[in-house]
């Protein structure tokens, strides 16, 4: 298997960019620490602004000292004038000099996506913000912030609120709005629910928490599994510092939070026992051990580089782009791309049948309802075609067609689970890409351009999440450092590709 990639390739390929501006945290678990451990896991390139120094461990805040304002500044200027970032997260800013100072510089930079992560008291219990200070935040650092994560104790210090419940978790989102905010996030973790979908009495009958995050018009009501560990220093710190990873990435919002929050589940439930308190969390838990530490997906495209180019890259893809592709061939597309929905809900369900863990199952039900939505929309889209749904019904199924669907059936019967998800792979990862180039590349022609609508329905964050969502739970299958093993993977990747690239032909050529 070659895995090597040239240094040229890597030299053109420059990073998304992140800072944190925050306290230092002697024991590593929280903080700029923390921070810059997220933002490699995460893939983005990370600088740095230390506003304060602690002294502390996984029990006690034992000493603060705020680093002077003017050098906070410098700092500050210092990588914005050389390196610039593509997005911000502030923490612990300590004092009102420090926060004005940053505030002051971020507008003369033009930095607009800030992820607030308004640190008051650290999980040991000791206060991280100066007692006059609070006023500033909201004074001076709300109305910059592009997304605020307050817990819900901090959330009732900046709005006055008392939360007890989701409405006043909604309320809050609200308020922070009204001060400025462009997007919210009250985070849920101090009001857990049972299996009853009542308020937990103890941790112990805890089994989710609900995030909500708001956009000025629509709550997203988050909800997760409540993780059983006491290893929780540093989950507010990682939480903002990914999702200011995801927005360095031009992921939306939504998906960045989704993204930041699926990360910082995994690195709670594989956290760590270190220290006599709150221990940290595990922030390379994503990391797959191949020789030069790329992720799996990366492995599986550079391995099949030419199929999966000649797949993305398609003249079929090309002409959806400058708006060339002839109705004709759009429309059989369409019709073929129907038939091949029903067969890629069948192999979800033999991934359901693969499974002997409950929950496991549940996520593959909830993948084919996805899917059974994905079919509505492409049922309402086909109809705008002129394609009405008795004509989906009677198209017959093309070859090409076949023989991609009845590929990813048989590697779901015959091999194990891991086998049938890169199998799909080629599908849910390049339709997703695909639908993020074509939106993003100015080049794409969007007036009087018949199919942007179906790039953009790929772009989107309905389909973006499903490509998050298939990525996490391939990789939890993985072993790492089998290279055997990631071969036979990176064969059927490569196959699937080609059958890909065979369905766009089937579509530009009307072949049956």
């Amino acid at each position: 298997m070659k895995l090597e990639v040239s240094r040229k390739e890597n030299k053109n390929q420059l990073p998304p960019r992140s800072m944190t501006i925050a306290g230092s945290d002697s024991g590593g678990g929280a903080g700029i620490q923390a921070d810059l451990k997220t933002f490699t896991a995460l893939q983005v390139y990370s600088s740095s602004v230390i506003a304060a120094l602690t002294a502390q461990n996984t029990t006690q805040v034992t000493g603060i000292h705020a680093v002077p304002a003017k050098f906070v500044e410098e700092q500050l200027v210092d990588v914005l004038e050389d390196i610039g970032t593509d997005s911000v997260k502030t923490g612990m800013l300590f004092n009102s000099d420090i926060i004005k100072t940053i505030v002051r510089v971020l507008k003369k930079y033009n930095v607009t996506k800030v992820v607030v992560d308004p640190v008051m008291v650290a999980s040991s219990g000791a206060r991280l913000l100066e007692d006059d200070t609070i006023e500033v935040v909201r004074n001076e650092l709300l109305p910059i912030a592009y997304v605020i994560t307050p817990n819900i104790p901090e959330a009732e210090v900046l709005t006055g609120l008392t939360i007890k419940t989701i409405d006043d978790m909604k309320n809050a989102a609200q308020m922070l709005y009204n001060m400025g905010v462009k997007y919210p996030l009250i985070k849920g973790g101090h009001i857990a629910f049972n299996n009853n979908n009542e308020v937990a009495k103890n941790s112990e009958e805890a089994t989710y928490i609900t995030d909500i995050l708001y956009d000025g018009q629509t709550f997203y009501e988050e909800k997760m599994e409540y993780i059983h560990t006491q290893n929780t220093h540093g989950t507010g710190c990682t939480l903002s510092a990914a999702i200011a990873a995801g927005l360095a990435k031009n992921e939306s919002v939504l998906i960045a939070y989704r993204n930041a929050r699926n990360y910082l589940q995994n690195a709670l439930k594989y956290s760590f026992d270190l220290g006599k308190g709150h221990g940290p969390l595990n922030h390379y838990h994503n990391s797959l051990v191949f020789p030069d530490n790329r992720s799996f997906v990366q492995v599986l495209k550079d391995y099949a580089k030419k199929e999966y180019s000649d797949y993305t890259n398609h003249e079929f893809v090309q002409k959806l782009a400058d708006g060339t592709l002839p109705v004709e061939s759009f429309k059989y597309f369409l019709c073929q791309d129907y038939i091949y929905l029903t067969h890629y809900a069948r192999v979800h369900a033999i991934c359901g049948f693969k499974l002997n863990n409950l929950q496991k199952i549940a996520e593959e039900a909830d993948i084919i309802s996805i899917i059974r939505k994905e079919t509505s929309l492409h049922i309402k889209y086909c109809e705008s075609w002129g394609i009405s749904l008795e004509e989906l019904e009677r198209t017959k199924e093309a070859s090409a067609n076949m023989a991609y669907t009845r590929f990813c059936i048989e590697r779901g019967l015959s091999g194990d689970i891991l086998d049938l998800k890169v199998a799909l792979f080629a599908c849910l990862i390049g339709y997703g890409e695909i639908g993020v180039r074509l939106v993003n590349d100015p080049n794409t022609k969007r007036e009087n351009n018949p199919y942007y609508k179906w790039a953009e329905n790929y772009a989107a964050d309905l389909y973006q999440s499903s490509v998050t969502t298939g990525i996490e739970l391939a990789k939890e299958c993985i072993k790492p450092g089998d290279t055997k093993r990631i071969t036979e993977l990176c064969e059927v990747f490569r196959q699937a590709c080609r059958l890909e690239a065979n369905f766009f032909e089937m579509g530009l050529k009307q072949l049956e």
